[in-house]
């Protein structure tokens, strides 16, 4: 399967004379999304290389990642071990959708508390888990390294240079770092952070060789995981009239802050933006179930 740049039909970007294109990277494979695919395409190849067998790494309970790394571990050849911050999950992982499919891909889970999660880098902890598990290859949280800026440099390809603007949504910096290094010189990327704060600017500036970006910190809806009544009817009404799915943590952010800046006629009449669907949709059923018990509205499946 490949990604399709795909037209966003709106009256809003009618009115406004903006064209908008999504790359659906979300279509790349059926269970590896979007950027976990990019990421995870040039590890898995250095841990062949590397003749390991198992694939270690880091999450939340609904984590993108541990679900697309468990199901790529599989269709590799490899285990896969995954390491979950919150230890209160160990007796009620089961009735959670991610980490349900994850297990019933193969990965086999260690959970662990906030504190010791928060350890997750140093290498006393790492040197832990070789104790407890033996040889593996580490993965980190989100998949952001070296090779997974590698792999999201792919995203952007010779028939993507008409866009002037490039978009991505932001968890760990990796994706959108490798949209900035393989940017056409007239191209500007925006970064839509889904967390509250502008430190990820300094961990982007050391993975980058260019100024032609910027990271956007109004649209995080409070913090990661975090969402409102507002992001939910926008992403619910947006699939009614585009049919686009978004999800609620990283691309529906992002589509929310374009509209908004379209609104605010950020933009020039005749600006050409492609913003990237980095996936993440297996995680709408979490969030439906947290939700729910908050009485707001659900997201349409």
């Amino acid at each position: 399967m490949q990604s399709i740049n795909q037209l966003v039909e709106h009256p809003l970007l009618a009115e406004k004379q903006v064209t908008l294109v999504i790359k659906r990277e979300d279509l790349l494979h059926p269970f590896i999304s979007g950027n976990k695919y990019r990421k995870l395409k040039y590890n898995l190849l250095a841990a062949k290389a590397e003749n390991q067998h198992t694939i270690l790494t880091f999450g939340g309970a609904y984590s993108n990642h541990i679900a697309a790394t468990a199901y790529a571990a599989k269709e590799k050849g490899f285990k896969a071990i995954g390491i979950i911050r919150g230890e209160e999950l160990e007796n009620s992982w089961k009735t959670n959708a991610t980490l349900k499919r994850a297990y019933d891909d193969g990965m086999r889970f260690k959970f662990i508390s906030r504190s010791d999660y928060r350890e997750k880098e140093s290498q006393v902890f790492i040197d832990t888990l070789h104790n407890d598990f033996g040889p593996f290859y580490l993965v980190p949280e989100g998949g952001t390294n070296d090779l997974a800026i590698k792999g999201c440099e792919e995203i952007i390809t010779n028939d993507d240079e008409e866009f002037d603007v490039v978009c991505s949504s932001v968890g760990t910096g990796g994706t959108v770092s490798g949209l900035i290094k393989s940017s056409f010189p007239n191209q500007k990327v925006l970064g839509f952070s889904a967390l509250k704060g502008d430190f990820l600017k300094d961990e982007i500036n050391k993975m980058v060789n260019n100024k032609r970006w910027q990271l956007l910190t109004d649209y995080h809806f409070g913090g990661y995981a975090k969402t409102s009544e507002e992001l939910i009817l926008f992403i619910n009404e947006f699939k009614e009239k585009t049919g686009i799915p978004l999800d609620p943590i990283y691309t529906g952010k992002m589509i929310f802050g374009l509209f908004d800046m379209v609104k605010r006629d950020t933009f020039a009449v005749g600006t050409k933006i492609m913003a990237v669907h980095t996936g993440g949709l297996q995680g709408i059923a979490g969030m439906n179930s947290v939700l729910k018990k908050k009485n707001l509205p659900l997201l349409h499946i």
